[in-house]
């Protein structure tokens, strides 16, 4: 099994010994995409200082590491293993085990970097500052660079990571929702890595890498952002969603940030409810079901599968009972054009 470590963003100093040796490392299929990257970030840290902290998203405080990366090819080296620090690594504590431990290390462990696309943890490299996250002038996105050649060298891997083994996982969205992923100042993205403990980066063209120390809050993660970003289609279930609006023929609910569904009174359940509000309100929490998308005109139109009320579900059959007992309402007077058209149901919606 193969498992998989993100790099640390804080590193030990290099070592006195012998330079880096590219050809040396383990993985030789990504020896000429790492001459690549380190052809260009070595470029860019002995060029312009200012521009290079700005690329490489250095704070004043760590204007030193730009010098270090210039003189990378010189670079004494160490063992990935010493040169990555952090808690995880303090964890691992690779120093204390004992010879076949470190053997069982050696052929197990992989540390992704954004320089080395990964090496193994008794691979010798120096110290450095680049993340994965980085654009390089002449490379770009090094996200983007490693896909192709990790995929080459990696194919098997994939199948025997174990569900708890760290690793970067990918997902493409539409580029015109990535804003709806940063969200307002950041805020959204700062909490989708609070709460599943992973890394994020997003690049132009509407992919993302998620960075995870364990599988499953990489696929959480991953969940989360498909439910933001995701059209909703015919079929889509969605769960736990919030009514924001109620009119005599219907609830809008919303279905993701900016965009609403109609819930007509018609598709509440089997049988007549007069006046959605004998039996849903605003504020109420319903699990729905898309049953039509009209792109062109805009409309979403939703079935409902259950209403959350006090820990536990009612489904439409109770409703539509407690509709029956409702009492009436004086009737509304209804404008000539379909109310089922309102501007409530039309899909995405600007906030």
């Amino acid at each position: 099994m193969l498992v998989l470590l993100p790099p640390s963003e804080g590193k030990a100093t290099s070592g006195r010994g012998a330079p880096l040796k590219l050809e040396s490392l383990s993985l030789p299929g990504l020896t000429e995409a790492r001459e690549a990257v380190l052809g260009e970030l070595v470029e860019l840290c002995a060029g312009d200082e200012e521009k290079a902290r700005e690329v490489l998203g250095l704070s004043e405080g760590l204007r030193g590491e730009v010098a270090k990366n210039a003189e990378l090819p010189v670079a004494g080296a160490r063992p990935a293993g010493e040169i990555y620090t952090g808690v995880l690594y303090d964890a691992l504590d690779l120093a204390s085990l004992d010879a076949a431990a470190k053997r069982r290390a050696t052929r197990s462990l992989l540390v992704f970097s954004g320089l080395w696309g990964a090496v193994r943890v008794n691979d010798r490299i120096p110290s450095y500052r680049c993340s994965m996250g980085v654009k390089l002038p002449g490379l770009g996105a090094l996200g983007s660079h490693w896909r192709a050649p990790m995929a080459d060298v990696l194919p098997e891997s994939r199948a025997e990571l174990a569900e708890h083994a760290p690793r970067i996982s990918t997902l493409k969205i539409n580029p015109e929702y990535i804003g709806m992923v940063i969200g307002k100042g950041g805020e959204t993205i700062r909490a989708l890595e609070a709460d599943f403990d992973v890394q994020i980066d997003i690049e132009e063209d509407g992919t993302i890498l998620v960075y995870a120390t364990e599988g499953t809050n990489a696929k959480a993660t991953m969940e989360a952002i498909t439910n933001l970003t995701k059209d909703p289609e015919v079929g889509d279930t969605f769960v736990e969603r919030k009514v924001v609006k109620t009119t005599q023929f219907g609830a809008f609910v919303e279905l993701k940030k900016g965009t609403d569904g109609l819930l007509h009174v018609s598709n509440v359940g089997p049988g007549r409810v007069g006046h959605i509000e004998d039996v849903i309100n605003r504020g109420d929490v319903l699990d729905v079901l898309v049953q039509e998308v009209d792109k062109e005109r805009g409309r979403i139109g939703l079935k409902l599968i259950a209403k959350h009320e006090n820990g536990t579900l009612v489904q439409p059959e109770e409703l539509i009972e407690r509709a029956k007992n409702a009492p009436e309402r004086p009737r509304e007077e209804r404008p000539d054009r379909d109310r089922r058209g309102g501007r409530r149901d039309r899909g995405p919606r600007r906030d």
